[in-house]
């Protein structure tokens, strides 16, 4: 399942993620031997008339060059579904994801679904005091030679490198980050943002580098977050608040999409508190009256409107033309427009008519969609309180404060909040005891929204002195989705709002390392079936099958929340899913090759595209299957991807 990823890995590079990036979008600067010809593209440059600034600005730190051959690395993890999870009621229709491991690696395989379509992330990354909290957790796998030549340094700087693991230093946290932010970088949708909590220590390093991944053109703002109120023990400067440094994909694009909404709570919302028979698309609204004086007299603006009963009636009430000042606020054929789309109303009281129209909540005066209303978020944000995160822990365990220093959800929330769509994926991968996905559970049921999140949180062990190990809790993770369950059901409790309560729950484990060097070794036109390669990645989760299948339908950009279905050829079960059909346990016989042939040839089966484990599938089996899949009739093109 992960052989050639472990084999492709010998050759990668710090920078081959991008040149794969490079070559796919301008291949045309690429030769036949894959070498990139330079001189070709500064011509180029030069015929495009690209200004190239001569200045050099960055931040260079120990680890840089082997957090960009992390990036690169193809992960030799693989999912395993929680099958009886994911089978309850509540989770088998969820959209919303919770993966238990390194996010390096959880990251890596959510590329192969969701890049391009997270447009919001938000993290709360360790911070580095240089004392407590972080250390840089890496065990490094290879040596100081093996690293000298993967990464093109010298071996000196190689030995440094590897000294990092268990440090707290600058250079160990940015080489820590530096990775996973390459990686956020392309999930992101192009009108996508990133919010990431920082403190003092490290909020102008990660500026720099942020500046460098994501482009120095394409930051936001620094978010100011008052945490708490006070600091009576401070022994010089009270620091009270953290920075939130936001970042989007496209800058120019977010604006012109207008992504970002206007805060609703500058205005006095109710004052909307009428509804009609265009309430769906409209919302509600209020009255305001159409006349008014002490505005720069026109005569066009003052003419009659004729009542219900007949009359005519002039601006402030007079039932004759006469300049007194009073106008009324719109034009005659933007009257005429509005008692014919029923923006106007007359109010009759005391057997006389006064000429109102309406102010909706949700289309102007013009009936266009209000999309700028109100002032824009605020960067200062002074509400909630750290403390608050702490008390609303305490408030679903028992009143035991389980985690440290949650942030609290309003905080998630007004983050999120300042985005307008209200059906997208958010993604929080550092996920702790997972305030976002309550954040999210929270907007939905307030205001409709069809927000989907997923959670990535390392199985990170609890100390025994800990409240929440006394409380039987071992890892954060457990927490975390703990947290989810408790909130969604206090949440449907106290709104009954119909909105998505469960989540799917997906593992990512690695094979033994003898698998590992079985499955770098393996060669497919010459080796042997000998062992059952699908139980080797059975696990206390999944079977292997379920297991192999799940990492694929990611890697092909299916998603993990989609399901496939059982299709039989003569006696074989292969898996559908859209037009792709998976072949993943032995037992393929000849026969089942020719009945996949004739329904693929008679169009009972559309599909584009047969994926197969070469380690289940007997030599002569595999050769009839490459062999007849060649020569389809009727012009059927169909491909067949082997994996090991």
């Amino acid at each position: 399942m992960i052989g050639k990823k472990i084999q492709d890995n010998k050759d990668i590079r710090p920078n081959t993620r991008e040149l794969i990036k490079l070559k796919e979008n301008f291949p045309q600067f690429f030769n036949k031997e894959g070498e990139f010809e330079l001189d070709k593209f500064q011509e180029f440059l030069k015929e495009e008339e690209i200004d190239i600034s001569k200045e050099g600005y960055g931040l260079e730190f120990l680890g840089k060059s082997y957090a960009k051959y992390l990036s690169s690395l193809e992960t030799e993890t693989y999912l395993a579904p929680d099958i009886d999870h994911n089978s309850k009621e509540e989770n088998k229709n969820s959209e919303n994801l919770y993966i238990v491991g390194d996010n390096i690696d959880a990251l890596k395989h959510l590329l192969g679904s969701y890049a391009g379509k997270i447009k919001c992330i938000y993290i709360d990354p360790p911070y580095n005091t240089g004392s407590d909290g972080f250390v840089y957790p890496d065990n490094f796998r290879f040596s100081a030679e093996e690293m000298s030549r993967n990464i093109g340094i010298t071996e000196g700087e190689a030995q440094r490198i590897l000294n990092l693991a268990g440090k707290s230093t600058h250079s160990a946290w940015l080489t820590f980050m530096y990775t996973r932010l390459v990686l956020a970088r392309d999930l992101l949708s192009d009108d996508g943002v990133i919010f990431i909590s920082i403190d003092d220590n490290e909020q102008a390093n990660l500026k720099l580098i942020c500046d460098e991944i994501y482009g120095e053109e394409n930051f936001i703002c620094d978010f100011s977050w008052r945490k708490k109120t006070g600091a009576n023990d401070a022994k010089d400067i009270a620091v009270i608040t953290e920075s939130i440094l936001l970042y989007s994909k496209n800058k120019e694009l977010v604006i012109n999409e207008k992504i970002f909404k206007r805060d609703l709570n500058s205005i006095n919302m109710s004052r909307y508190s009428k509804k009609d028979q265009y309430f769906n698309e409209r919302g509600y609204f209020y009255y305001d009256t159409l006349d008014r004086g002490g505005l720069q007299y026109s005569d066009s603006m003052n003419f009659p409107i004729t009542l219900p009963d007949g009359r005519k009636l002039y601006p402030n009430n007079r039932k004759k033309f006469e300049n007194d000042g009073w106008i009324w606020k719109w034009s005659k054929n933007k009257v005429n427009w509005g008692i014919e789309h029923e923006f106007i109303d007359f109010i009759k009281v005391n057997n006389e008519f006064t000429v109102k129209y309406k102010v909706y909540e949700l289309v102007d005066n013009e009936g266009n969609p209000r999309e700028q209303r109100g002032r824009a978020f605020s960067n200062l944000i002074l509400d909630p309180i750290n403390q608050i995160g702490t008390n609303e822990i305490k408030a679903l365990f028992d009143n035991v404060a389980l985690f440290n220093n949650p942030k609290p959800v309003n905080l998630v929330k007004y983050l999120i909040n300042t985005i307008f769509s209200q059906d997208i994926n958010i993604l929080d991968f550092f996920s702790g005891s997972a305030t976002t996905a309550d954040a999210v559970m929270q907007l939905n049921a307030e205001d409709g929204g069809e927000r989907k999140y997923i959670m990535v949180q390392l199985p990170e062990k609890i100390e025994k002195n800990k409240p929440a190990y006394e409380a039987e809790y071992r890892t954060i993770d457990e927490i975390g989705r703990a947290r989810i369950e408790k909130a969604a059901a206090k949440i449907k409790k106290e709104t009954k709002a119909d909105i998505d309560y469960g989540y799917k729950l997906y593992y990512l484990e690695k094979p033994e390392e003898k698998t590992l060097v079985e499955l770098e070794n393996f060669e497919p036109e010459i080796k042997l079936i000998t062992d059952d390669m699908v139980s080797i990645f059975d696990n206390s989760h999944a079977s292997g099958k379920e297991s192999i299948l799940s990492t694929w339908l990611s890697e092909d950009g299916y998603g993990l929340t989609k399901e496939t279905e059982d299709y039989k050829l003569d006696q074989y079960l292969a898996k559908l899913i859209g037009k792709s059909l998976y072949i993943i346990e032995e037992g393929l016989t000849d026969e089942d090759v020719m009945t996949l042939i004739k329904s693929i040839e008679s169009e009972e089966l559309d599909i584009s595209r047969v994926v197969i484990y070469v380690h289940s599938i007997q030599f002569n089996v595999l050769h009839e299957l490459r062999k007849n899949l060649k020569v389809l009739r009727n012009n059927k093109n169909v491909s067949l991807i082997e994996r090991f």
